[in-house]
């Protein structure tokens, strides 16, 4: 009797089986290298060894003086705002915040501003030297061939800057010289304007002045094209009205001028009879000199030239 082929469940749950196995086996013959299995070992247990610290401390502690250790235990110096220390709050102080680390580092920075303030009235009096002289010389942490390198590799950085620099200010003074020469061709236009219009008041009698031949008349503006309007009107009429006086006369009654009055029907002083009607006194051999020949004597005339 054949036996049901295997599913797919039974089938990788044997070979996984059969894998354990073969690592059984092989771990029981020392077969297995290390790094493939990583072993946890267990959390190490502090150990407070106070008299092996004493002893290590009695080792590399040196009965010397105290310019040559220079040690100073203190603590943080005074605020401005904070009361006096007295004996009966001297050991009440305030528990700096660690976790707070604008607090922590400023404790810091006060512990060491009270211990050099300290300590140097002190090694004044030792007369230690708390100050570099002059003519110190230190020797350097890096090399002169290396200092030269980061010396040439600063310049090189510097001339860069300086040439974009350059250019910047060159683009800068290229976009100035563009809006001033526009500047300069619209002011141009403005003056020719003025002037052409200029020449057309004049050419039409509106005004007799002839200053703007001269080159430097400036555009008017509004304003004082008001305030010169004001001016002519208190001096007397404008150029217009003074042009038209000329042309036409000053005013006054036009119509019906040329009608007879009684004194002038009356007047007859300037009667001539010679002259009035064509009477008058015909000198010979004018009498047909500006006369038109007839329609048929022009066309005889034509018909000759042909």
């Amino acid at each position: 009797m054949d036996t049901p082929p295997l599913s797919g469940s039974d089938s990788d749950s044997e070979d996984s089986l059969v894998t354990d196995r073969e690592l059984q086996d092989a771990f029981s013959r020392g077969l297995l290298k290390p790094g493939l299995n990583v072993v946890l070992e267990g959390r190490k247990k502090a150990v407070n060894d106070v008299s092996g610290l004493k002893q290590c401390l009695a080792e590399f502690k040196r009965d010397l003086e105290w310019v040559e250790r220079l040690d100073v235990t203190l603590g943080p110096v005074p605020e401005i705002s904070e009361p006096q220390p007295t004996p009966q709050n001297k050991d009440q102080k305030k528990p700096v915040n660690p976790e707070d680390d604008f607090l922590r580092e400023m404790s810091f920075y006060r512990q060491a501003q009270a211990a050099v303030l300290a300590v140097l009235p002190r090694l004044h009096q030792l007369q230690v030297p708390t100050k570099r002289p002059t003519d110190y010389f230190a020797e350097m942490a890096k090399s002169d061939q290396q200092m030269q390198k980061i010396r040439q590799k600063l310049q090189t950085k510097q001339a860069a800057m300086e040439r974009s620099e350059k250019a910047k200010q060159l683009r800068a003074l290229r976009k100035y010289g563009k809006k001033v020469q526009t500047q300069v061709l619209q002011k141009r236009q403005q003056e020719k304007a003025h002037m052409m219009n200029a020449i057309k008041k004049y050419q039409k009698g509106f005004s007799d002045k002839l200053d703007f031949l001269e080159g430097d008349q400036k555009p008017v503006t509004q304003g004082t094209k008001a305030g010169t309007k004001g001016q002519q009107m208190k001096k007397g009429p404008s150029a217009k009205r003074r042009y038209k006086n000329q042309k036409f006369g000053f005013g006054g009654k036009k119509k019906g001028t040329k009608w007879n009055t009684r004194e002038s029907y009356d007047d007859v002083s300037s009667f001539r009879a010679k002259v009035a009607h064509g009477k008058g006194i015909r000198r010979p051999g004018k009498k047909g000199s500006n006369k038109r020949p007839g329609k048929r004597t022009r066309e005889k005339m034509k018909s000759k030239t042909r």
